[in-house]
């Protein structure tokens, strides 16, 4: 009898989701060799882990500007009339969008 070329074997555990989860990506490869799946995704697969944090501050910090323009385009439309001060914090309310672009920009560099 030959001997095998792989002598070590690794067992684990999974819940019926993840099995599931592990059959569908199996397919998208087109393959059905569970072993040598999971062995080239210990091998060569990576893990990439995202820090949204700058996304999300900016997000929060878009939403409290736009808050501000609908003010704003409220006070515009019960008046009829667009003040001088409302043009300049909706130019202010935009450089600091721009400001809060080129941060999360810069941050994911």
């Amino acid at each position: 009898m030959t001997e095998r070329k792989r002598a070590i074997q690794l067992k684990f555990y999974v819940t019926e989701q993840e099995r599931t989860l592990i059959e569908e990506k199996m397919k998208l490869l087109q393959t059905d060799n569970l072993g040598a799946y999971l062995r080239k995704m210990a091998i060569d697969g990576y893990i990439i882990q995202l820090d949204y944090t700058a996304v999300k501050e900016q997000t929060a910090e878009i939403q409290k500007v736009g808050v501000n323009v609908n003010q704003i385009a409220r006070r515009v439309n019960s008046t009829g009339n667009a003040y001088k001060e409302d043009l300049e914090e909706i130019k202010g309310a935009l450089e600091k969008i721009w400001q809060l672009q080129r941060y999360t920009l810069s941050k994911l560099r």
